[in-house]
């Protein structure tokens, strides 16, 4: 018989082996799974692998000089994850950590609209029950409950949803409510954790660690702060950051928001969220069976987003809020007229830029302390939270009147040298019963002090004199001046909710369905009638006024810098809106005439002896109710002008009341502490 082939040989060698492997894989895998298998479904029941976002760090806002004004720290946050088996068993945690907070008087997230005690109602506070009601069906709605439900109704049905048991104590279900609540609004699930607080000491740390087995799915993360190093100031510029919401989410999703991110709510925070968000890395994490991290791998690291400059001067903001809540306690502590004086705003703009160097609304609030705060400053009437400087709108008075001067010089309606001898009563329209006084009512008005001159009329503030040149312009000639001067246009200033402002005059009469008389062109002249502008319109027009006539748009960003670095990837340029024609001679007449209300006009009680030169204007508006409101504005230094204010403040009585919030403005931008500071901190003095 012929030997075998070799190669069958090596089959049976090749296959015995095979065998003998797959024999030992069987039994292996035998012993893993039957009789070890209790062992091992707990150690993989114990490391369960996720990918979490790794928090990027927002840019910081700084001020024109590089100085923080907002910036970051870490800080440690409560997070829930969806681990617990039941409802009961996720009330319990939510119970337990809100014990945990208020022992430690620590707020956490409840931003239910209902109070948190018998009887229970719905918080809003709006100026129309329309308006109350639109809300209360609006959050109904969110939570997919009928439109319609009372509060004690909502607090009902969602402690069934919520299977709260009917034991709990009240006050206990209203809180365990709340927090729940807020959960769902924030999309809590087994793929969303929830932030429960934010920013919690080492003591709620400590207490939430020491309970920490029956915290089901709870863990403390370190997570990145907002920091306000000068609490209480910039706070209507600067704005808030916070949580994402379910309706903010169906849009902020697309841009690769999170639901547990934060997010700009207001003022620059809001305007530049692109630019200060940062993107999140991934932290690849290991969690146990109850939701508690074992270990975290960074698999990819978090950019921080960019450092906004804005053109604000920390200092010189400082002094404007400072020194307008000053003046109007002194005014109101007076027994006269401006007793009710409360709140008002001011605005200081560089007139070769357009740069807001300073803007205040009085009275603030502190940002550090927005959540702790709300409902006291919601509910107060002088409304803390409303941006004044951007959003009141209010008569200008006299400082209104050297744009008629100006159009009607440029117009040739009058001259330097036109004099309108001032006789207390303006009598022009006097056969159908109108005759509107200037505020000196004797016959002789102002012509027994000086001759009227646009000049004189500046510095007197005489209304006989606009009066008439306010006739002979014409209406439509004025509203084409105001306009070009950007009163009662929106000025694009980067912040949200600006007001417009209204023109007087037979457009808006039409619209109001009203008749535009004569008689309402002398009152538009002098800045009452339908006039109403913001403070930040006002110190623009000054702006444009002082500088002979180029009306830039006021801004707050100044540059964007990397994060970290002094490289600058943006810079602001000044934007030229308008450009106003005027004679030398036009434009001196009115300058001399403001430089004469501060030398010995209606203002030189708080100029004199003040050693820089300054052009102003004072003027108050009546109201309805009360003291009429105080406005001033003005420009420095009076022969190379560098900066514009406008103040106002509600009930002020007199512009000349309100002036000194002006002068301690000027006071502080043209000494030498800036440049002081500008040599002893050079690295982003040289931001270029």
């Amino acid at each position: 018989m012929a030997n075998p082939n070799p190669y069958f040989k090596r089959f049976i060698v090749l296959y015995t082996l095979l065998g003998v492997l797959s024999f030992f894989l069987i039994g292996r895998l035998f012993v893993i799974q039957v009789i070890d298998g209790a062992e091992y479904s707990e150690i993989t029941m114990k490391r369960l692998s996720k990918s979490m976002p790794q928090r990027a760090p927002r840019g910081e806002i700084l001020d024109r000089y590089g100085r923080p004004i907002v910036s970051n720290r870490t800080g440690y946050s409560i997070q829930l994850t969806k681990m617990a088996e039941s409802d009961e068993e996720l009330n319990q945690t939510v119970f337990s950590l809100i014990q945990i907070c208020e022992a430690n008087q620590t707020e956490y997230y409840d931003s239910m609209p209902i109070t948190k005690t018998a009887p229970y109602t719905f918080t809003y506070q709006e100026d129309t029950e329309e308006e109350v009601q639109a809300k209360i069906q609006k959050y109904n709605k969110s939570l997919k409950l009928d439109e319609g439900l009372t509060a004690p109704e909502v607090l009902t049905k969602l402690k069934e949803r919520y299977k709260i048991s009917p034991e709990t104590d009240e006050a206990a279900a209203r809180k365990i409510i709340g927090v729940r609540a807020e959960m769902e609004l924030r999309l809590f699930s087994k793929q969303t954790a929830y932030t429960f607080a934010n920013d919690v000491d080492m003591n709620v740390v400590t207490s939430v660690k020491e309970t920490t087995e029956k915290l089901t799915g709870v863990n403390i993360v370190v997570d990145y702060i907002r920091e306000y190093n000068e609490p209480g100031i910039a706070s209507h510029i600067l704005g808030r950051i916070g949580p994402i919401y379910k309706e903010e989410y169906d849009v902020l999703k697309e841009k690769g928001y999170g639901i547990n991110d934060v997010v700009g709510k207001d003022g620059i925070e809001k305007v530049c969220e692109d630019v200060l968000r940062g993107k999140d890395g991934v932290n690849n994490i290991e969690q146990d069976a109850n939701g508690k991290i074992i270990s975290t791998v960074s698999s990819s690291p978090a950019v921080p987003g960019n450092d906004v400059i804005l053109t604000i001067d920390l200092e010189l903001q400082k002094v404007a809020e400072q020194s307008l809540a000053e003046v109007i306690k002194t005014i109101s502590s007076g027994r006269g007229k401006g007793y009710d004086a409360d709140s008002g705003a001011v605005v200081v703009e560089d007139i070769h830029t357009g740069e807001i160097l300073a803007m205040a609304s009085y009275p603030t609030f502190d940002l550090s302390k927005f959540n702790e705060t709300y409902e006291e400053n919601y509910k107060n009437k002088a409304k803390p939270m409303w941006n004044r400087a951007i959003q009141g709108t209010y008569e200008p008075g006299s400082t209104f009147k050297m744009i008629t001067a100006i159009a009607a010089l440029e117009e040739g309606v009058v001259t330097p040298q036109t004099r309108f001898d001032c006789k207390g009563v303006y009598r022009y329209y006097a056969s159908s019963g109108y005759t509107p006084a200037c505020w000196i009512y004797t016959d002789t008005g102002h012509s027994h002090t000086d001759p009227m001159t646009v000049s004189n009329a500046i510095k007197n503030s005489c209304n006989y004199y606009f009066y008439e040149a306010g006739r002979l312009l014409t209406i439509e000639k004025l509203n084409e001046y105001t306009k070009k001067f950007g009163l009662g246009e929106l000025t694009g200033i980067e912040l949200p909710g600006e007001a417009k402002g209204i023109i007087a005059g037979p457009e808006y009469s039409k619209k109001m369905n009203t008749t535009w008389w004569p008689g309402n062109t002398l009152q538009a002249a002098i800045g009452q009638s339908d006039n109403l502008f913001t403070p930040l319109q006002l110190a623009n027009y000054i702006s444009t006024l002082a500088n002979g006539g180029t009306r830039y748009q006021p801004h707050l960003v100044k540059k964007v810098k990397e994060y970290d670095s002094s490289r600058i990837i943006s810079e602001s340029m000044p934007k030229v809106i308008e450009s106003i024609q005027m004679k030398p001679q036009n434009y001196k007449a009115v300058m001399e005439g403001m430089r004469s209300v501060t030398e010995d006009g209606t203002a030189s009680n708080v100029f004199r002896n003040f050693e820089i030169q300054v052009g102003g204007k004072t003027g108050s508006a009546e109201v309805p109710k009360g003291s009429a409101n105080g406005i001033f504005t003005c420009f420095a230094p009076y022969e190379n002008p560098q900066i514009a204010i406008s103040v106002i403040v509600e009930h002020g009585a007199h512009g000349n009341s309100i002036a000194p919030v002006a002068r301690d403005i000027i006071e502080k931008n043209f000494t030498g502490d800036m440049l002081e500071y500008i040599e002893k901190n050079d690295p982003l003095t040289l931001l270029n």
